[in-house]
């Protein structure tokens, strides 16, 4: 374990902003973590995953912590099901990929989703009718502030949309070190009535579908939409898709007829955040080396050389603008600093 100073961020932010690091550490176990931890030269610290979630607007002057732990391994299985550990250094999509080498049944839909998965569970990530919460057993994590190891089962990790309580109540409180997966071995529940997954299906003439093939099929659709952040630099959605009483659904669908829905609970629909940006006219708008993409409005993206603030403020005139046309506020799915 050895600390580095000023160290560009830019390889470690999905965005490839060029900020500084005043001091930087890569982390490879959970011991190391622990030692970190007791290092008081540094009371400001920064936890930091794949970076995809993250947009970086300044230069940090106290140390940044990179999770780099490593591993998969079987808890237990029986005929139907097996738990499955995975360190939060891990890359979520490598994950994704080695369940269905293994024929283990869940992250399908999940695939080629940015960042580690250490992360996922703090922003319950999800996509095409599957959120990580489905399948997550537990997760362990370690106090800030005494360096003890905690387990989360699945319902005291409260999850919600795009929400944990590593997001509410526990937000900078705790750091995960690894996630448990409960995974189907057979009989698999295929989540294949999405419309764009059942589509790319059919065009395959794919009637039967294995999880393979609802894999193949998401990441052939999220790659005809996203940009590849090696290539662009973005972190996927930048916002939630918000959620509004079906009063104020019916509301705006007297002034806007095409305005599409989905059905969260009886009082509750949620309105794609992406439809509300397209109809405000951001898509494809470019100013300057950012902008929104041109396939997603979803997706702020930097073209290259462009700096946090750029990006920040861009996201504000959305909101700005979304709210006025629609009285719907939207939030960022992405963490700024």
């Amino acid at each position: 374990m050895h600390i580095q100073q000023n160290i560009s961020l830019k390889p470690y932010n999905t965005f490839g902003i060029d900020v500084l690091a005043k001091h930087f550490v890569s982390v490879k176990n959970t011991e190391e973590l622990q030692q970190v931890l007791k290092l008081n030269d540094y009371p400001e610290k920064l936890f930091l995953g794949g970076g995809s979630n993250i947009l970086l607007t300044q230069d940090f002057n106290g140390l940044i912590v990179k999770i780099n732990t490593k591993g998969i391994a079987i808890i237990s299985e029986n005929d139907d099901f097996v738990t499955v550990k995975a360190q939060a250094g891990e890359n979520w999509h490598e994950f994704v990929l080695w369940c269905i080498d293994h024929n283990f049944g869940g992250v399908e839909n999940l695939s080629l989703i940015p960042g580690n998965v250490g992360t996922a569970p703090i922003q319950n990530i999800g996509a095409y009718g599957v959120e990580v919460k489905d399948i997550i057993d537990s997760c362990e994590a370690i106090s800030i502030d005494s360096g003890t190891l905690k387990t989360f089962t699945n319902p005291e990790c409260h999850f919600g949309y795009r929400n944990s309580i590593f997001k509410q109540e526990a937000k900078g409180q705790f750091i995960i070190t690894s996630v448990t997966f409960k995974l189907s071995k057979r009989k698999h529940k295929l989540n294949a009535s999405y419309g764009s997954i059942a589509s790319e299906l059919k065009k395959n003439n794919i009637k039967h579908p294995t999880i393979k093939d609802i894999s193949d099929a998401v990441i052939s659709i999220r790659k005809s939409k996203l940009p590849n952040p090696k290539e662009i630099g973005n972190s996927g959605s930048f916002f939630k898709n918000p959620i509004i009483s079906k009063q104020e659904f019916e509301e705006l669908q007297k002034q806007f007829n095409d305005i599409p829905s989905y059905p969260v609970s009886n009082e509750l629909v949620k309105v794609p955040a992406g439809w509300l940006i397209e109809k405000a006219g951001f898509k494809g708008k470019r100013f300057g080396n950012y902008g929104v993409h041109k396939k997603q409005a979803l997706v702020l993206v930097n073209y290259g050389g462009a700096n946090g603030t750029d990006i920040l403020n861009l996201s504000r005139l959305i909101q700005k603008t979304i709210k006025r046309l629609f009285n719907i506020p939207i939030e960022a799915e992405v963490n700024i600093l």
